[in-house]
């Protein structure tokens, strides 16, 4: 068993002045709070908590997380309260341990590869401080290194949460040492039969190895003699060589680089020194020379790898490092705050640590260099956010995405059906953005169904295009039958049965000419309002008379006085039909404009730019093509925003500069701030777009005037 006194030892070895009575109050309270109760194997609970510490300590961390390690399960395993261990510890070792709760209550149940990478960016985006990542990977390492005292089934289970989870954060991290030992566990408990097989047999080849290893060995002594460099000469791991058959298809006895070396220099110019000098005694193998010093991994990695061929006829794996690339390839982040201490970073050193630095806050000024993993921040993935189902899947949606994406994200029905979320088991509003590590229950309903509204409340563009899809098969659904229903009242005013119109035998070549595929689009249109069904049937019976007279039409001074203006703008391919100005908007002569066909209510005509559009032209079929056409007379609202300073005739000045460019004030409001500064919402009437710019400009150059805005929307 492991004493405290051996923890103790190891964190002076590498931080003397260490703050070692909270390491003991630590081991106190954990011993305290765990006191009768017993692990799986039968042995005192305690031993758990100060294997964690011992593998924190090994790694070098600071005090505060080799303290957590002793800690970490005070919350979630015992009746400890946040506030006694607050009392106790003060609020960021209570704040780690609580993390490391959290993270206890995720459950990982897929074994897909793309979930187990949503899992994994989740858990490293989730917490606040990279030292409960640290923690808890220590904590997983100890697990599995005494997993042998649980059932097969759980075995199995932990086994395979730890190489789709954990490794590939130790990984992630830069682990090398301790990401390998979590590989050689699992591949010992998910392929027992391949593990003994494959340890079996490389224990048949241990004399050779061992010969193998000594050979090269001496030669790379007497080789590089003069060269500051230490040599270690090792068997592969397990896993490494198991994933590496598997890979290629073969088998043990062809695996014939199973054996490294690695070379520990003093510099970068000596790494490359040796490489050519090995080069030079044993012939490299094609294609496998990598140079990770001048482009290091994305964990900070750094190493020269070559293979070279032995004088057996044997290809040996060789790695070049100087002793801080090896530290940083055994400990990752771990080791760096050992390199902030003596001085900061210099510019050509940043390169080397570019994915640190995509990790820190570096905005922030740590007191002591050694305490480099307090509070750094986690994150690795700025743009996304990770929640959960209730069964547990995780979800990866955008930052700022709602209920809404995330209904869409589990199922297209699920999103179609959404009546209302809970998250984290409240009720929230479906635009409530969604945080990490949110677990989210869609409330469905078979009557439920999407709004125009969701298109604001969606940030993801699968979501979007679902909901227009949907709106859309809604719409035509509607203007169908809508449609149906127009064209049935104008057929008893001809005295035509519906039958009668399908069989008539110019209907095709009219329903081409309309660029439509069959009568149903032809239907669809008129219930748009696209097609007046007057029209159909005037071409086709022109002989007949409607049994009542149409309605007169709407005469010039009305439509202006309604506001419809079809003075103004013309509609491609329809006549008659009501034409109107967008309110939203309000577009001037001369603008770029689109037209939305509105059910029953004609055409409304908005700017190109308008911000309602996105949600009205979910469906394309309502675009339609509309064009200025010259109006004497006509005259366009405009609505401005106008910031200005709080200065005695302003308003008088501004109002002259407005008559001056011919517009017309409809309504003028001003108000002045505390702050002494006003503000005036004024709607005029212009004749066009260039008179409105020239009026726009015309006030953006008056004295004591600060921002002109156009509303729209």
């Amino acid at each position: 068993m492991i004493r405290f006194e051996d923890i103790k030892d190891k964190v002076e070895s590498y931080h003397p002045e260490a703050d070692f009575d909270l390491l003991r109050r630590a081991y106190v309270f954990s011993a305290m709070k765990h006191k009768n109760q017993l692990r799986k194997s039968g042995e005192p609970y305690l031993i758990h908590p100060l294997e964690v510490a011992s593998i924190l300590a090994d790694l070098r961390l600071d005090v505060t997380t080799v303290a957590v390690g002793l800690l970490h399960d005070i919350l979630e395993d015992t009746l400890t309260s946040r506030e006694d261990m607050e009392e106790t510890f003060g609020p960021e070792i209570t704040n780690l341990v609580e993390g490391l709760s959290k993270i206890s209550k995720f459950h990982f149940r897929s074994e897909e590869q793309r979930e187990a990478e949503n899992f994994r960016k989740m858990m490293l985006a989730v917490v606040d401080d990279l030292r409960v990542i640290m923690v808890k990977l220590a904590d997983r390492l100890h697990n599995m290194r005494t997993l042998q005292h649980l059932s097969p089934e759980r075995q199995r289970k932990i086994s395979r949460e730890t190489i789709e989870i954990y490794a590939p954060i130790a990984n992630r991290l830069g682990l090398g040492a301790l990401k390998g030992e979590l590989e050689d566990l699992t591949f010992r408990y998910l392929d027992s039969a391949g593990f003994e097989n494959l340890k079996r047999r490389l224990q048949e080849r241990q004399a050779m190895n061992e010969q193998l290893i000594a050979e090269v060995k001496k030669t790379l002594e007497e080789q590089l003699e003069g060269f500051p460099v230490e040599i270690r000469g090792r068997v592969k791991r397990l896993f490494s060589i198991s994933r590496k058959m598997k890979q290629q298809g073969i088998d043990v006895d062809e695996v014939y680089d199973y054996v490294a070396f690695r070379l520990i220099t003093d510099s970068v110019k000596n790494c490359y020194g040796i490489l050519g000098l090995i080069h030079s005694v044993w012939p490299p193998v094609p294609g496998r020379i990598k140079d990770y010093i001048a482009m290091p991994k994305g964990n900070m990695y750094q190493s020269l790898h070559t293979s070279v061929m032995g004088d057996q006829g044997y290809p040996f794996e060789v790695q070049i490092r100087t002793g801080e690339m090896d530290e940083i390839a055994e400990r990752g982040i771990a080791a760096h705050w050992k390199y902030k201490e003596a001085s900061p970073l210099q510019p050509e050193d940043q390169r080397n640590v570019e994915w640190v630095r995509q990790l820190v806050d570096w905005q922030r000024e740590l007191e002591d260099p050694r305490e480099f993993l307090r509070a750094v921040k986690v994150d690795l993935y700025p743009e996304e956010v990770y929640a959960f189902t209730p069964q547990g899947q995780v979800k990866s949606l955008p930052r700022g995405a709602t209920s809404i994406d995330f209904a869409y994200k589990v199922h297209t029905e699920v999103g179609h059906h959404c009546q209302g979320s809970k998250v984290n088991g409240r009720l929230v509003a479906l635009k409530t953005e969604l945080q990490n590590g949110d677990v989210v229950e869609i409330l469905t309903a078979p009557g439920a169904h999407p709004s125009r509204d969701w298109l604001a409340i969606a940030r993801t563009s699968s979501a979007r295009s679902k909901i227009r899809a949907w709106l859309h098969k809604s719409d035509h659904e509607q203007s169908l039958g809508f449609g149906r229903t127009l064209m049935d009242k104008e057929l008893k005013r001809y005295r035509v049965s519906f039958k009668k119109l399908q069989s008539h035998p110019e209907l095709p070549a009219l329903i081409r000419s309309l660029g439509l595929a069959d009568l149903d689009d032809l239907l669809v249109s008129v219930g748009y309002g696209k097609t007046l069904p007057g029209d159909v049937l005037q071409r086709l019976y022109p002989e007949r008379t409607r049994q009542e007279k149409p309605r007169p039409g709407l005469g010039p001074v009305v439509r202006r006085a309604l506001g419809l203006g079809a003075d103004r703008v013309e509609v491609a391919g329809m006549r008659d039909g009501m034409v109107a100005l967008a309110k939203c908007c309000s577009p001037v002569l001369g603008e770029p404009i689109v037209g939305y066909v509105t059910r029953g209510r004609g055409v409304s005509v908005h700017l190109e730019n308008c911000p309602n559009l996105d949600k009205l032209l979910y469906d394309p079929q309502r675009k339609i093509d509309v064009k200025w056409i010259s109006s004497k007379g006509a005259h366009f609202e405009v609505r401005l925003r106008i910031q200005s300073e709080d200065r005695k005739g302003l308003l008088a000045l501004l109002t002259s500069a407005i008559s001056e460019e011919g517009g017309n004030i409809r309504d003028i409001r001003a108000e002045a701030t505390e702050d002494r500064r006003g503000q005036i919402g004024v709607t005029l009437q212009v004749a066009d777009h260039k008179q409105m710019e020239r009026l726009l400009e015309r006030l953006r150059g008056l004295r004591g005037i600060r921002s002109v805005e156009r509303i729209l929307g």
